[in-house]
């Protein structure tokens, strides 16, 4: 199985494991932790469904164009500067460096936006 490792990081879930050992005061702290769950989700949903409310398959696609096109420039550049044969100015490696990150930005975008539909944040038209 491979991996892919981005320059972001996505928290693992981090559990609630109460320490308290009475059975009541377990289940009021859960309860108190499911209700800021929600209070986190609901928020996300409403700023974010209203932010992006324009959001559909549509804009999915042409996001996902622009970041395939990101991708196929950047590794061209990179085919272009091996096929020249010469050592890698500075002002090369600095095209080839922004042209990954624009790549790298536009993934991590649509990863982010996927996960926000995943997670009921953003409804999809």
């Amino acid at each position: 199985m491979s991996t892919i490792q981005t320059n972001s990081y996505r928290r693992q879930r981090d559990h609630f494991e109460p320490q308290d050992n009475d059975p009541h005061e377990q289940r009021r702290l859960r309860g108190l932790m499911e209700q800021i769950d929600y209070t986190a989700f609901v928020s996300n949903r409403e700023v974010i469904g209203q932010m992006l409310a324009q959001a559909d398959t549509a804009s999915f696609q042409k996001l996902a164009v622009l970041t395939a096109t990101a991708r196929a420039k950047w590794a061209a550049e990179a085919l272009r500067l091996a096929e020249s044969g010469s050592p890698v100015t500075p002002d090369q490696t600095a095209r080839l460096t922004a042209q990954r990150n624009a790549y790298e930005e536009l993934a991590e975008a649509y990863e982010g936006l996927r996960r926000m539909v995943e997670r009921g944040y953003l409804t999809m038209k």
